[in-house]
C-alpha cells in the first residue's frame, strides 16, 4: 500500500462567475416560452389572441429574472476536492467534491470536474443539492491510465433554485498537480512471495553457510589452509594461539533496479484480459517495468536487502542509492512515478559506467530493457557484459506479444508469409543474443509484459535461496 503521506492534499477555493454575464435560462423556462408561442396558431384567425402570447412570455421572463436575482452570488459558494487515496495505474481512486453554500436559498448544483485524460476519458456531470451553510458532497471514482504528474483543471458549477427558471454559472479554481503512481499488486498476490521469502530466510539461518561471505559470524582456532587475512591478531595475542575469524553468507545485499527509458520502452501493450474478462487498457512497457520495480522493492526490503534505483535514457533520469525502510520505499515510488520514456535511444554504456561507480561491491542487478532489432549487436548487451564482471545480473528483455503471435500464426497468403518470416527471424535473433548473454553468466528472461512481475519476483527469490550474491 502507498503511504498516506503520498496522497494529494485536499484543495478548497471560493467560486467566481464564469464570464461577465454568468446567467441564463433553464430548459424549463424555454419550454414555458415555447408554450406561449403556441398562441400564434389561433392568432391567425383572431389577432387579439397574439397579445396573450406576448403577455405570457413576458410573465415567464419576469419570473425567471426574479428567480435568478434571488440565487446566491458566485462568491457565496465554495468548493473542495478531496482524494481518498493516491492515484495509481489501474486502481480506482475515489474523489469527493464538496459544495458550501453561504446563501439563504437551497440550490441544485450540476458539477463538472475538469480532470486530465490521464485520469478520465471524459469529465462527467454530477448533481448535488446544497442547503444553506451545510456542506453537500458527492463522490465518484476514476481509474488512472497514465503514470506521472498531471494537472487538474477548474470545477464548473451550474446552480438553480427549486423553481428552476434561471441558473447561474460559476467556477472554482481547484487546479493542482496530482502524481499517478505505478500499479500496485494486491495484498493477496504479494503475500505468496512474502511467505516464500520468510521460508528462505529461515533456511539460511539454519544452514548458516560459513566461510562464503564477509559477515562476521564467530571466532575459532586456526586450521591449516585458513587464509592468513582472516586471522584476528587481537584475539591471538589475548589467547596465545592463532585465532581465525569465521564468516557467514551475507543475508543483506544491495539490489539495484535499472530501468531503460529509451524509445523501445514507449511501445504500448495491452493485457490479454482483465479479471473481468475484457481487454485491458494499453500501457507502455515502461509502465509495466515500473510496476515490477515497485513489487520487487517491496519484497527485497521485506527480505532485509537494500534497494537502489537507476532510471536512464540519453541521460540519468532518476538515481537513488540503496537503502532500507518505509521512507526509502516512498522515495523510490516517487522516483518511479516521474520516469518518462524518451524519443531517442538510451545510452546503455553510460548507465553501466554510472552503476559500476555507484556500486563497486558485488550486488544483484535487475535490468529491464528491450532489444533493438538491428543487424549489429545491441549496445545494451555490451553494457550487460561489463556488469557481469562484478555483479549478479538478472537481464529482462520485454517482448512484444503482437510479434510473437505473428511468428506463431499460420500464414494464409504471401503477405502473411513474409510477415511471419520476419517475426520468426526477430524472435530467433533475440533468443540467440540472450543465450550468449546467459553463457557469460547472466540470468536472462524474455517475457511478455503481463508476465513480468511474477517471473522477476520468483527469480529474485531463487537468487536469494541459492545465495548467489
Amino acid at each position: 500500500m502507498i503511504s498516506p503521506s503520498l496522497h494529494p492534499g485536499p484543495i478548497r477555493a471560493v467560486c467566481e462567475p464564469r464570464g461577465r454575464f454568468a446567467f441564463g435560462l433553464t430548459p424549463r423556462s424555454v419550454a414555458l416560452l415555447t408554450v406561449g408561442f403556441l398562441g400564434l396558431v389561433p392568432g391567425f384567425w383572431e389577432p387579439r389572441l397574439a397579445y396573450s402570447m406576448l403577455a405570457w412570455d413576458l410573465l415567464v421572463l419576469l419570473f425567471a429574472l426574479l428567480d435568478g436575482l434571488r440565487l446566491p452570488a458566485a462568491r457565496e459558494l465554495a468548493a473542495t476536492r478531496t482524494w481518498s487515496n493516491a492515484p495509481a495505474l489501474d486502481s480506482a481512486t475515489e474523489i469527493e467534491l464538496t459544495v458550501e453554500n453561504q446563501g439563504n436559498l437551497i440550490v441544485e448544483c450540476r458539477l463538472v470536474d475538469d480532470l486530465p485524460t490521464a485520469l478520465v476519458d471524459e469529465p462527467a456531470t454530477h448533481r448535488v443539492t446544497a442547503f444553506p451553510r451545510i456542506p453537500a458532497s458527492i463522490r465518484y471514482r476514476v481509474t488512472p491510465q497514465e503514470r506521472g504528474d498531471c494537472k487538474t483543471g477548474w470545477l464548473y458549477l451550474r446552480y438553480r433554485s427549486g423553481l428552476g427558471l434561471a441558473e447561474r454559472w460559476a467556477r472554482a479554481p481547484l487546479t493542482q498537480t496530482v502524481r499517478v503512481y505505478p500499479a500496485l499488486r494486491t495484498g493477496e498476490e504479494q503475500q505468496i512471495f512474502l511467505s516464500r521469502s520468510r521460508q528462505i530466510d529461515l533456511q539460511l539461518r539454519q544452514a548458516r553457510l560459513r566461510g562464503l561471505g564477509r559477515d562476521f559470524e564467530s571466532l575459532r582456532e586456526y586450521r591449516e589452509g585458513d587464509d592468513l587475512r582472516d586471522i584476528c591478531w587481537t584475539a591471538t595475542a589475548r589467547r596465545g594461539g592463532l585465532i581465525t575469524r569465521q564468516y557467514q553468507t551475507e543475508r543483506s545485499q544491495a539490489v539495484w533496479i535499472v530501468l531503460d527509458c529509451g524509445r523501445l520502452m514507449r511501445s504500448r501493450v495491452a493485457m490479454s484480459q482483465t479479471p473481468g474478462g475484457v481487454p485491458g487498457t494499453p500501457h507502455s512497457k515502461l509502465d509495466y517495468a515500473c510496476t515490477t520495480a515497485v513489487a520487487l522493492a517491496q519484497l527485497a526490503l521485506f527480505s532485509g536487502d537494500r534497494v537502489g534505483l537507476l532510471a536512464y535514457g540519453q541521460g540519468i533520469q532518476q538515481r537513488l542509492l540503496p537503502g532500507r525502510g518505509a521512507a526509502h520505499l516512498r522515495q523510490l515510488i516517487e522516483s518511479l512515478a516521474q520516469v518518462k520514456a524518451e524519443g531517442g535511444e538510451a545510452d546503455h554504456l553510460r548507465a553501466t559506467a554510472t552503476l559500476n561507480r555507484l556500486q563497486p561491491r558485488r550486488s544483484l542487478i535487475l535490468w529491464i530493457t528491450d532489444l533493438a532489432e538491428s543487424a549489429m549487436r545491441p549496445e545494451v548487451i555490451d553494457g550487460a557484459v561489463q556488469l557481469l564482471r562484478r555483479h549478479v545480473l538478472l537481464f529482462v528483455a520485454m517482448a512484444q506479444p503482437e510479434v510473437e503471435s505473428i511468428a506463431q500464426a499460420r500464414p494464409k497468403n504471401v503477405d502473411q508469409m513474409f510477415r511471419a518470416a520476419a517475426a520468426q527471424e526477430m524472435a530467433g535473433r533475440r533468443e540467440l543474443l540472450l543465450a550468449r548473454l546467459h553463457e557469460r553468466g547472466a540470468l536472462t528472461l524474455d517475457l511478455n509484459p503481463e508476465a513480468l512481475t511474477s517471473s522477476v519476483l520468483n527469480q529474485y527469490l531463487t537468487v536469494k535461496e541459492r545465495a548467489m550474491v
